[in-house]
């Protein structure tokens, strides 16, 4: 079953200081009639932090993913449940046996420099951008073998075995169509173009002041007639969460995603009538905190050591602790919000300290005289204090146990060298993107073809297991719904029987809107999409 979504409030309107003012009167609220949407004015939206570059065609860190959009689009949209929309292709059609996918090509849509978009941009952008610099789409589109373009309007890619995952990985923010005449010729990873994007999107670059903000203003050759709604968009980055919450409270900010305050201050936005707050919206994403075991720890090698250091943490608990109930407990890596997928039937572990206790006994591991049996090592990445109380609770957990833990916090760099290069770690935490296919998101975290030295975000732990590699390849290349949620039913059932990782919560993904505020959150791409739709009383 989906978790239930929490109540949406009315919404408020907010000022960006004196240049930006406008004032605003009679917004309503979600779940009232529908207004008609109006044109001009500025919004003023935070990302967290500031990107590195402004194409996502080869970086899919989240600020970029949310920014990138704006400016450069894929060939689909989505909706709550994952069924695409047109964007850049109006029509599609997957062959019987799953080897082409034909795309109608949107007619009249141009770059911003005037150039017209067609069929080239799209077999260019895929098989000499995203199959060779995306870090997913080299997996995501590695059957791909040719794109045809047999006339301007139509693209055809060939595939060298089926992919049904192909078609829940072509938004704006996971596979980018980019002019082919910009790119050409150029090493795509420098071009200039990534800084000061020339797309299809609604929205062109005016100023980026980094370390301040990044303006960017409305397209007026944009193809979808009338849109953006907006004159214009601006982007900052602040400090930390505490300054998100007081930059809405002083009216210079209006619009911000991934939980940008406080855990502690989500409950009064969400009271307070001058706000809305929204938890759609991440389901092209779905991010998993995961705690990932070493296999080649003499200890953590051992399944009963695994199972037990599961039935020794309380993952409601921790929930309601470190994530102030605004997270859900995982049962299964597939999470419910993907409900295609997502298996209730699958071996559980609940909280247990006394069996926990036992099983670490009749595996070798006995108290010593200070009640610890063997010491371990909790790596963790530097990214919010959120993830420094978990692995506290995680400590706690495991110590009452018998289990000795030392948490070791680097910065991001660090934490990915440490855990993928070199393999120094007994325990990692971090959050794990599922994505809208477990292909694209969770086989690169079992498969043993994904055990990769030097490769982030993949199976550091070493596990291997034959029948966990068949369950994964059969099901990247399965046509039929029906046979291919029974492979993914099987493959949540050897994943939480084997444990080389436990998926421990799915945070809930808070965007926070100004009363005045419409159409921020309009599907699955949430605020990672275009942002046409966006508009402001």
């Amino acid at each position: 079953m989906a978790a239930a979504r929490p109540a949406s409030v009315a919404r408020r309107d907010v000022l960006l200081g004196a240049a930006l003012a406008a004032t605003t009167t009679g917004a309503t609220t979600i779940g009232a009639k529908a207004q008609a949407p109006k044109r001009g004015g500025t919004l003023v939206m935070s990302i967290i932090p500031e990107p590195a570059s402004l194409v996502c065609a080869f970086n899919t860190a989240a600020p970029l993913t949310v920014i990138g959009p704006k400016f450069v689009e894929g060939l689909l949209s989505y909706d709550f449940d994952i069924n695409p929309k047109p964007l850049l292709a109006t029509a599609w059609n997957v062959s019987a046996d799953g080897l082409a996918i034909s795309f109608t090509l949107r007619q009249g849509v141009t770059w911003h420099d005037g150039k017209p978009f067609t069929s080239a941009d799209v077999a260019y952008s895929v098989m000499e951008l995203l199959k060779k610099f995306h870090p997913r789409g080299r997996s995501t589109l590695a059957p791909v073998t040719a794109v045809d373009t047999p006339d301007d309007h139509t693209a055809i890619f060939r595939l060298s075995r089926p992919a049904p995952a192909i078609m829940s990985a072509l938004s704006s923010s996971e596979a980018p169509i980019l002019p082919k005449h910009i790119y050409e010729g150029s090493d795509p990873l420098t071009n200039p173009r990534n800084n000061n994007p020339i797309g299809t999107g609604p929205f062109r670059l005016t100023q980026w002041q980094r370390g301040n903000f990044i303006e960017m203003e409305r397209n007026p050759t944009y193809w979808d007639a009338g849109k953006p709604y907006l004159d214009r968009l601006v982007v900052r980055s602040f400090t930390d969460a505490g300054a998100r919450a007081a930059a809405f409270e002083r009216g210079e900010l209006q619009l911000a995603g991934t939980t940008p305050v406080p855990l502690s201050e989500v409950a009064s936005f969400r009271a307070n009538p001058k706000f809305q707050v929204e938890d759609r919206g991440e389901e092209l994403n779905n991010s998993l905190d995961i705690m990932e075991f070493n296999l080649r720890h003499p200890m953590l090698g051992k399944l009963e050591v695994r199972q037990a250091i599961r039935h020794a943490i309380n993952s409601e608990l921790m929930v309601r602790v470190v994530w102030s109930g605004l997270a859900m407990p995982l049962i299964s890596p597939i999470p419910s919000t993907l409900t295609k997928w997502h298996s209730t039937d699958v071996p559980r572990y609940p909280y247990n300290p006394a069996k926990a206790a036992a099983m670490l006994d009749a595996a070798g591991a006995p108290r010593g005289a200070e009640g610890m049996r063997f010491k371990i090592r909790l790596d963790v990445p530097s990214i919010s204090d959120v993830y420094q109380r978990e692995a506290e609770f995680l400590r706690q957990s495991l110590r009452s146990a018998g289990i000795d833990v030392e948490i070791r916090i680097s910065d991001v760099p660090s934490f990915l060298r440490r855990i993928y290069a070199e393999y120094d770690f007994d325990l990692s935490l971090l959050p794990a993107s599922v994505t809208a296919d477990p292909t694209i998101g969770l086989q690169r975290y079992y498969d043993s073809k994904a055990i990769r030295k030097g490769t982030f975000l993949v199976n550091a732990s070493g596990y291997a297991n034959p029948e966990m590699d068949a369950v994964l390849d059969a099901a990247a290349i399965e046509t039929d719904a029906g046979k291919r949620r029974t492979q993914w039913e099987r493959f949540q059932q050897i994943a939480m029987r084997d444990l080389p990782l436990i998926p421990l919560a799915m945070p809930l993904s808070i965007s926070i809107a100004s009363k005045t505020v419409h159409n921020f959150i309009a599907g699955a791409d949430g605020l990672r999409a275009n942002g046409a739709e966006l508009w402001v009383e």
